[in-house]
């Protein structure tokens, strides 16, 4: 028998949603830190990640196509192989971008020197035996409260432990990816693995038709990024305003693309050797890609079907939530900004958007208002306003705690 083939066994389709969606998310922090990094080590753990979806993907399409037994089992089940579909569609395009890397496809420089600005630090690094890190918890490590450094993954003995938890045991050998500010992971690193920790220097960057052709994608990956971290919170609370917010970054990536080919078509006449852009074309194509995976998996509710129980479970109980949190009048964030409260570095959570509700929603307590997607520090939060963030659950909890 084919030692890679998938045969049918019973399995949790909410179970296998969630790590789904924590694959793919993983899988587009990892491709682009590739990229940054130039790490042929990171680019294979994003192959990696992208066979264990294969085989995510076929079992999730074959327990949805056992429990279909009707018409109607049929079109309520239809949203969910759109959410499995598009997690894979991202894992192939995250690996298409780690292929730039391990292909040595041609990338200008100033690619390089663009992303830092777009991509949170991710660095790979084993753990040494003997490691002051090595059997401790990382709840007793305090690694993010300290260090601002969190895990996001663990590979121990070719399996993956996807967004440990306080109660996770680092182990010598573990490999472990961390994310956080440079500094913070100078310190993790050498104290993981025993060795100096010696960041890339990006290049510098020059003002041509090349400069604005990266600033499109790194803005385009942006917008992707959003959108698939809006997609999984419309799913969530069945919340169409959130989905149409969707469509509307889908079309503007698509915009920006129509943009990114003209400038590196000009590009191309400028430089010595022309084929040293595929890597830059393959990266936006698989950007784009990943904004159109975002797209399908909120299209059932953009077309009213509703959220399927079993996918608003899987993205409730995945290992990085996203929470809808109303602010109360008389909590420490009512009247001022995101910044003033520091709200990222109090609990842990991204706010990635904000709904100012009008007053007639207010009166009536149905979804309206206006949305701000993708909030900064200066945006001012009232009381009544409804926030969507995304995280660790014990962020969750303490952004809980903050609003009210």
């Amino acid at each position: 028998m084919d030692e890679d083939r998938v045969a049918y066994e019973p399995v949790s389709v909410k179970d296998v949603l969630a790590e789904m969606k924590d694959t793919a998310e993983l899988l587009i922090d990892l491709s682009y830190s590739a990229v940054l990094l130039g790490s042929d080590d990171i680019a294979e753990e994003v192959l990696d990640l992208e066979s264990q979806m294969e085989v995510l993907h076929l079992q999730a399409r074959m327990s949805l196509l056992m429990a279909a037994r009707s018409p109607e089992d049929a079109e309520s089940l239809a949203p969910v192989l759109g959410v499995v579909g598009a997690a894979e569609k991202i894992s192939d395009a995250a690996g298409d971008i780690a292929k730039v890397v391990l292909e040595d496809i041609g990338l200008p420089e100033a690619m390089r020197a663009a992303l830092p600005e777009a991509v949170e630090s991710v660095e790979r690094a084993t753990v040494a035996l003997g490691s002051a890190y090595a059997e401790r918890t990382l709840g007793e490590i305090t690694l993010e409260t300290e260090t601002g450094v969190r895990v996001i993954a663990i590979r121990r003995d070719g399996e993956w432990l996807l967004n440990p938890g306080p109660e996770t045991t680092v182990r010598a050998e573990d490999v472990a990816l961390l994310r956080g500010p440079r500094d913070g992971l100078t310190e993790v690193y050498e104290t993981l693995t025993g060795e100096e920790y010696v960041p890339p220097d990006p290049p510098e960057r020059d003002s041509s038709d090349l400069e604005r052709a990266v600033d499109s994608i790194v803005l385009m990956k942006n917008m992707s990024e959003l959108a698939v971290d809006l997609a999984y919170g419309s799913v969530l609370f069945d919340s169409k305003p959130v989905a149409e917010e969707v469509l509307e970054l889908e079309a503007e990536v698509d915009a920006l693309q129509s943009r990114f080919e003209a400038w590196v078509l000009r590009a191309a006449s400028r430089v010595d050797d022309p084929v040293d852009l595929r890597g830059l074309v393959q990266l936006a194509r698989s950007t784009e890609v990943i904004s159109d995976a975002a797209l399908e998996i909120s299209e059932g509710v953009l077309r009213g079907i509703g959220t399927h129980p079993v996918v608003a479970a899987a993205v409730e109980e995945s290992d990085e939530v996203i929470v809808r949190a109303t602010v109360d009048p008389d909590s420490g964030l009512a009247g001022r900004t995101l910044g003033e409260v520091a709200v990222k570095t109090e609990t842990g959570m991204r706010v990635i958007a904000v709904r100012h509700p009008d007053r007639e929603s207010r009166r009536t307590g149905l979804e309206g208002g206006d949305w701000v997607i993708s909030p900064g520090a200066t945006t001012e939060i009232e009381p009544g306003d409804i926030l969507l963030a995304k995280g660790t659950r014990t962020g969750a909890d303490r952004l809980a705690e903050l609003v009210g």
